[in-house]
Protein backbone atom coordinates (compact mmCIF):
# COMPACT_ATOMS: atom_id res chain seq x y z
CA UNK A 1 0.00 0.00 0.00
CA UNK A 2 1.23 3.52 -0.75
CA UNK A 3 1.35 6.73 1.05
CA UNK A 4 -1.71 7.95 -1.16
CA UNK A 5 -3.71 4.17 -0.21
CA UNK A 6 -2.56 4.48 3.02
CA UNK A 7 -3.87 8.29 3.81
CA UNK A 8 -6.88 7.49 1.81
CA UNK A 9 -7.17 4.19 4.03
CA UNK A 10 -7.03 6.04 7.76
CA UNK A 11 -9.06 8.74 6.69
CA UNK A 12 -12.10 6.82 5.61
CA UNK A 13 -11.59 4.84 8.82
CA UNK A 14 -11.95 7.74 10.93
CA UNK A 15 -14.88 9.20 8.76
CA UNK A 16 -16.43 5.85 9.23
CA UNK A 17 -15.84 6.15 13.08
CA UNK A 18 -16.95 9.62 13.12
CA UNK A 19 -20.39 8.92 10.97
CA UNK A 20 -21.31 5.59 12.74
CA UNK A 21 -23.74 7.41 15.40
CA UNK A 22 -25.31 9.18 12.39
CA UNK A 23 -26.41 5.87 10.63
CA UNK A 24 -27.83 5.08 14.47
CA UNK A 25 -29.26 8.68 14.49
CA UNK A 26 -30.92 7.67 10.39
CA UNK A 27 -32.74 4.63 12.25
CA UNK A 28 -34.33 6.37 15.13
CA UNK A 29 -35.36 9.15 12.58
CA UNK A 30 -36.98 6.95 10.05
CA UNK A 31 -38.67 4.49 12.43
CA UNK A 32 -40.37 7.96 13.99
CA UNK A 33 -41.52 9.01 10.40
CA UNK A 34 -42.81 5.40 9.92
CA UNK A 35 -44.64 5.87 13.50
CA UNK A 36 -45.80 8.90 12.21
CA UNK A 37 -43.95 10.98 15.02
CA UNK A 38 -41.75 13.82 15.04
CA UNK A 39 -38.09 12.01 16.23
CA UNK A 40 -35.53 13.43 18.29
CA UNK A 41 -33.55 14.12 15.28
CA UNK A 42 -30.67 13.13 12.95
CA UNK A 43 -28.03 14.23 15.35
CA UNK A 44 -29.66 13.23 18.63
CA UNK A 45 -27.01 10.17 19.52
CA UNK A 46 -24.05 12.96 19.39
CA UNK A 47 -25.88 15.01 21.55
CA UNK A 48 -26.27 12.19 23.90
CA UNK A 49 -22.46 10.82 23.26
CA UNK A 50 -21.62 14.91 24.30
CA UNK A 51 -23.49 15.22 27.70
CA UNK A 52 -22.05 12.01 28.65
CA UNK A 53 -18.59 12.69 27.76
CA UNK A 54 -19.34 15.84 30.14
CA UNK A 55 -20.17 13.78 33.31
CA UNK A 56 -18.48 12.52 35.79
CA UNK A 57 -18.13 8.82 35.63
CA UNK A 58 -19.59 6.53 39.23
CA UNK A 59 -18.46 3.32 39.03
CA UNK A 60 -19.39 0.81 42.17
CA UNK A 61 -17.02 -0.26 45.01
CA UNK A 62 -16.95 -4.01 43.89
CA UNK A 63 -16.32 -3.18 40.06
CA UNK A 64 -12.79 -5.23 39.06
CA UNK A 65 -10.19 -3.68 36.04
CA UNK A 66 -12.04 -5.47 34.00
CA UNK A 67 -15.52 -3.36 34.27
CA UNK A 68 -13.22 -0.56 33.76
CA UNK A 69 -11.76 -1.61 30.64
CA UNK A 70 -14.61 -3.39 28.66
CA UNK A 71 -15.99 -0.22 27.19
CA UNK A 72 -12.51 0.60 25.96
CA UNK A 73 -12.12 -2.87 24.69
CA UNK A 74 -15.65 -2.61 22.62
CA UNK A 75 -14.44 0.13 21.37
CA UNK A 76 -11.11 -0.80 20.07
CA UNK A 77 -12.53 -4.62 18.70
CA UNK A 78 -15.23 -2.27 16.68
CA UNK A 79 -12.96 0.36 15.67
CA UNK A 80 -10.54 -2.74 14.54
CA UNK A 81 -13.44 -3.97 12.64
CA UNK A 82 -14.29 -0.52 10.89
CA UNK A 83 -10.67 -0.90 9.59
CA UNK A 84 -10.85 -4.24 7.69
CA UNK A 85 -14.54 -3.84 6.59
CA UNK A 86 -14.64 -2.28 3.06
CA UNK A 87 -16.71 0.61 3.49
CA UNK A 88 -16.08 3.46 0.95
CA UNK A 89 -13.57 1.38 -1.19
CA UNK A 90 -11.53 -1.87 -0.95
CA UNK A 91 -8.30 -0.06 0.20
CA UNK A 92 -9.44 -0.48 3.54
CA UNK A 93 -6.79 -0.10 6.08
CA UNK A 94 -6.11 -3.88 7.45
CA UNK A 95 -8.15 -4.90 4.37
CA UNK A 96 -5.48 -7.59 3.76
CA UNK A 97 -4.42 -8.19 7.13
CA UNK A 98 -7.45 -10.09 8.65
CA UNK A 99 -10.16 -12.09 6.75
CA UNK A 100 -14.00 -13.27 7.85
CA UNK A 101 -13.11 -15.33 10.23
CA UNK A 102 -11.12 -12.81 11.84
CA UNK A 103 -13.73 -10.23 12.03
CA UNK A 104 -16.02 -13.39 13.67
CA UNK A 105 -13.20 -13.35 16.48
CA UNK A 106 -13.44 -9.64 16.89
CA UNK A 107 -17.27 -10.04 17.62
CA UNK A 108 -16.86 -12.64 19.96
CA UNK A 109 -14.22 -10.49 21.83
CA UNK A 110 -16.09 -7.70 22.14
CA UNK A 111 -19.23 -9.94 23.46
CA UNK A 112 -17.22 -11.66 26.06
CA UNK A 113 -16.11 -8.69 27.56
CA UNK A 114 -19.61 -7.08 27.98
CA UNK A 115 -20.41 -10.10 29.04
CA UNK A 116 -17.64 -10.28 31.76
CA UNK A 117 -18.04 -6.81 32.87
CA UNK A 118 -22.37 -7.14 33.36
CA UNK A 119 -21.25 -10.01 35.88
CA UNK A 120 -18.29 -8.60 37.58
CA UNK A 121 -20.69 -6.02 39.46
CA UNK A 122 -22.91 -9.28 40.81
CA UNK A 123 -26.20 -7.51 40.01
CA UNK A 124 -28.98 -9.93 38.70
CA UNK A 125 -29.87 -7.81 36.15
CA UNK A 126 -26.47 -7.55 34.54
CA UNK A 127 -25.75 -11.18 35.26
CA UNK A 128 -29.19 -11.83 33.16
CA UNK A 129 -28.15 -10.17 30.27
CA UNK A 130 -25.22 -11.89 29.99
CA UNK A 131 -26.58 -15.15 30.17
CA UNK A 132 -28.91 -14.13 27.10
CA UNK A 133 -26.14 -12.38 24.76
CA UNK A 134 -23.97 -15.44 25.49
CA UNK A 135 -27.07 -17.53 24.39
CA UNK A 136 -27.64 -15.27 21.22
CA UNK A 137 -23.95 -15.33 20.60
CA UNK A 138 -23.96 -19.28 21.03
CA UNK A 139 -26.18 -19.12 17.94
CA UNK A 140 -25.53 -16.30 15.73
CA UNK A 141 -21.82 -17.04 15.00
CA UNK A 142 -22.14 -20.41 13.92
CA UNK A 143 -24.95 -19.20 11.27
CA UNK A 144 -22.88 -15.76 10.63
CA UNK A 145 -19.15 -17.93 9.46
CA UNK A 146 -21.82 -20.03 7.42
CA UNK A 147 -22.58 -16.86 5.47
CA UNK A 148 -19.24 -16.15 5.17
CA UNK A 149 -18.28 -19.53 3.92
CA UNK A 150 -21.25 -19.57 1.33
CA UNK A 151 -19.44 -15.89 -0.27
CA UNK A 152 -15.71 -17.29 0.50
CA UNK A 153 -16.62 -20.52 -1.85
CA UNK A 154 -18.13 -18.69 -4.85
CA UNK A 155 -14.94 -16.04 -4.53
CA UNK A 156 -12.52 -18.92 -3.68
CA UNK A 157 -11.39 -16.12 -0.77
CA UNK A 158 -12.13 -15.00 2.69
CA UNK A 159 -10.96 -11.39 2.40
CA UNK A 160 -13.47 -8.90 2.21
CA UNK A 161 -11.86 -7.13 -0.49
CA UNK A 162 -11.15 -10.01 -3.00
CA UNK A 163 -14.83 -11.28 -2.56
CA UNK A 164 -15.70 -7.61 -3.50
CA UNK A 165 -13.50 -7.57 -6.76
CA UNK A 166 -14.63 -10.91 -7.75
CA UNK A 167 -18.13 -10.47 -7.31
CA UNK A 168 -17.83 -6.67 -8.86
CA UNK A 169 -15.71 -8.08 -11.91
CA UNK A 170 -18.39 -11.29 -12.81
CA UNK A 171 -21.26 -10.38 -14.70
CA UNK A 172 -24.60 -9.93 -13.15
CA UNK A 173 -25.41 -13.50 -11.66
CA UNK A 174 -28.37 -14.59 -9.60
CA UNK A 175 -26.49 -16.97 -7.08
CA UNK A 176 -29.35 -18.90 -5.27
CA UNK A 177 -26.94 -20.39 -2.71
CA UNK A 178 -26.47 -16.07 -2.09
CA UNK A 179 -30.21 -15.13 -1.62
CA UNK A 180 -30.54 -17.81 1.32
CA UNK A 181 -27.16 -16.82 2.84
CA UNK A 182 -28.64 -13.09 2.80
CA UNK A 183 -31.62 -13.74 4.01
CA UNK A 184 -29.56 -15.96 7.20
CA UNK A 185 -27.30 -12.56 7.15
CA UNK A 186 -30.67 -10.42 7.74
CA UNK A 187 -31.57 -12.16 10.74
CA UNK A 188 -27.95 -12.92 12.26
CA UNK A 189 -27.68 -8.85 11.83
CA UNK A 190 -30.95 -8.21 14.03
CA UNK A 191 -30.18 -10.63 16.58
CA UNK A 192 -26.31 -9.30 17.24
CA UNK A 193 -26.78 -5.75 17.39
CA UNK A 194 -29.96 -6.40 19.55
CA UNK A 195 -33.00 -5.14 17.13
CA UNK A 196 -36.81 -6.05 17.05
CA UNK A 197 -37.69 -8.90 16.93
CA UNK A 198 -34.71 -10.48 19.27
CA UNK A 199 -34.55 -6.95 21.40
CA UNK A 200 -35.95 -3.74 21.93
CA UNK A 201 -32.94 -1.03 22.21
CA UNK A 202 -35.76 1.30 23.41
CA UNK A 203 -36.68 -0.45 26.33
CA UNK A 204 -35.63 -0.76 29.60
CA UNK A 205 -38.61 -3.44 30.96
CA UNK A 206 -36.15 -5.34 33.35
CA UNK A 207 -37.66 -9.04 32.20
CA UNK A 208 -37.24 -8.62 27.77
CA UNK A 209 -33.95 -6.48 27.35
CA UNK A 210 -30.98 -8.50 26.86
CA UNK A 211 -28.21 -5.75 25.42
CA UNK A 212 -29.61 -2.96 27.77
CA UNK A 213 -29.70 -4.54 31.01
CA UNK A 214 -25.47 -5.32 30.47
CA UNK A 215 -24.88 -1.88 30.74
CA UNK A 216 -27.10 -0.74 33.35
CA UNK A 217 -24.12 -0.31 35.73
CA UNK A 218 -21.97 2.22 33.39
CA UNK A 219 -22.28 5.66 32.67
CA UNK A 220 -20.28 8.83 32.06
CA UNK A 221 -17.48 8.21 29.35
CA UNK A 222 -17.84 4.35 30.12
CA UNK A 223 -21.21 4.73 28.79
CA UNK A 224 -20.74 7.21 25.51
CA UNK A 225 -17.37 4.23 24.49
CA UNK A 226 -20.29 1.39 24.74
CA UNK A 227 -22.79 3.41 22.92
CA UNK A 228 -20.18 4.57 20.52
CA UNK A 229 -19.51 1.27 19.91
CA UNK A 230 -23.04 -0.21 19.64
CA UNK A 231 -23.27 2.09 16.70
CA UNK A 232 -20.06 1.21 14.97
CA UNK A 233 -20.86 -2.74 15.29
CA UNK A 234 -24.28 -1.48 13.52
CA UNK A 235 -22.45 0.11 10.58
CA UNK A 236 -19.88 -2.38 10.77
CA UNK A 237 -22.53 -5.31 9.91
CA UNK A 238 -24.34 -3.54 7.91
CA UNK A 239 -21.32 -2.56 5.60
CA UNK A 240 -20.51 -6.60 6.00
CA UNK A 241 -23.72 -7.02 4.07
CA UNK A 242 -23.22 -4.40 1.35
CA UNK A 243 -19.87 -5.79 0.81
CA UNK A 244 -21.27 -9.72 0.23
CA UNK A 245 -24.28 -8.93 -1.31
CA UNK A 246 -24.52 -5.25 -2.87
CA UNK A 247 -20.59 -4.71 -3.54
CA UNK A 248 -21.10 -2.61 -6.57
CA UNK A 249 -19.88 0.90 -6.65
CA UNK A 250 -17.03 0.63 -4.36
CA UNK A 251 -13.88 2.09 -5.15
CA UNK A 252 -10.42 0.37 -5.87
CA UNK A 253 -6.86 1.28 -5.03
CA UNK A 254 -5.42 2.99 -7.95
CA UNK A 255 -8.79 4.85 -8.53
CA UNK A 256 -8.96 8.48 -9.17
CA UNK A 257 -10.28 11.30 -7.44
CA UNK A 258 -13.49 10.96 -9.10
CA UNK A 259 -14.35 7.64 -8.77
CA UNK A 260 -13.18 7.57 -4.42
CA UNK A 261 -15.81 10.67 -4.34
CA UNK A 262 -18.33 8.49 -6.54
CA UNK A 263 -17.81 5.75 -4.37
CA UNK A 264 -18.05 7.99 -1.37
CA UNK A 265 -21.60 8.99 -2.47
CA UNK A 266 -22.63 5.30 -3.45
CA UNK A 267 -21.83 3.82 0.32
CA UNK A 268 -23.63 6.85 1.65
CA UNK A 269 -26.77 5.80 -0.58
CA UNK A 270 -26.70 2.49 0.06
CA UNK A 271 -26.08 2.84 3.73
CA UNK A 272 -29.16 5.03 4.22
CA UNK A 273 -31.22 2.51 1.85
CA UNK A 274 -29.90 0.46 4.88
CA UNK A 275 -31.64 2.55 7.59
CA UNK A 276 -34.67 2.72 5.69
CA UNK A 277 -35.32 -0.98 5.69
CA UNK A 278 -33.43 -1.69 9.03
CA UNK A 279 -37.06 1.12 9.99
CA UNK A 280 -39.36 -0.54 7.71
CA UNK A 281 -38.63 -4.57 9.76
CA UNK A 282 -38.50 -3.05 13.02
CA UNK A 283 -41.92 -0.82 12.30
CA UNK A 284 -43.34 -4.10 10.94
CA UNK A 285 -41.74 -7.04 13.26
CA UNK A 286 -43.40 -7.70 16.78
CA UNK A 287 -40.69 -8.53 19.39
CA UNK A 288 -39.76 -11.94 20.26
CA UNK A 289 -40.14 -13.87 23.38
CA UNK A 290 -36.70 -15.08 24.89
CA UNK A 291 -37.68 -18.13 24.49
CA UNK A 292 -38.21 -18.48 21.01
CA UNK A 293 -34.72 -16.45 20.00
CA UNK A 294 -33.21 -19.79 19.69
CA UNK A 295 -36.14 -20.85 16.89
CA UNK A 296 -35.06 -17.53 15.13
CA UNK A 297 -31.48 -17.77 15.00
CA UNK A 298 -32.39 -21.78 14.54
CA UNK A 299 -33.41 -20.68 10.82
CA UNK A 300 -30.99 -18.56 9.87
CA UNK A 301 -28.54 -20.98 10.41
CA UNK A 302 -30.57 -23.66 8.69
CA UNK A 303 -30.77 -20.88 6.02
CA UNK A 304 -26.91 -20.43 5.94
CA UNK A 305 -26.48 -24.23 5.67
CA UNK A 306 -28.80 -24.35 3.08
CA UNK A 307 -27.26 -21.67 0.70
CA UNK A 308 -23.78 -23.60 1.07
CA UNK A 309 -25.65 -26.80 0.15
CA UNK A 310 -27.02 -25.56 -3.20
CA UNK A 311 -23.89 -23.80 -4.00
CA UNK A 312 -21.75 -27.27 -2.99
CA UNK A 313 -23.98 -29.30 -4.89
CA UNK A 314 -25.35 -27.00 -7.65
CA UNK A 315 -22.42 -24.65 -8.21
CA UNK A 316 -24.67 -21.54 -8.12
Amino acid sequence: MNALNFALAISETVMAIALAPLLLGLVDQCRAWLQNRRGAGLLQPYRTLRKLLKKDAVVAQTASPLFRASPYVQFGAMALATAIIPIFGTHSLLATSADTIALVGLFAIARVFTALAAMDIGTAFGTLGARREMMIGFLSEPALLMVFFTASLITQSTLLPNIVITMTSHELVIYPSLAFAAFAFVMVLLAENARIPIDNPSTHLELTMIHEAMVLEYSARHLALIEWATALKLLNFAAIGLALFLPWGLSAPGDGGLAIAASLLIALAKLALFCAVLALIETMSAKLRIFRAPEFLGTAFLLAVLGLLVHQLLGS
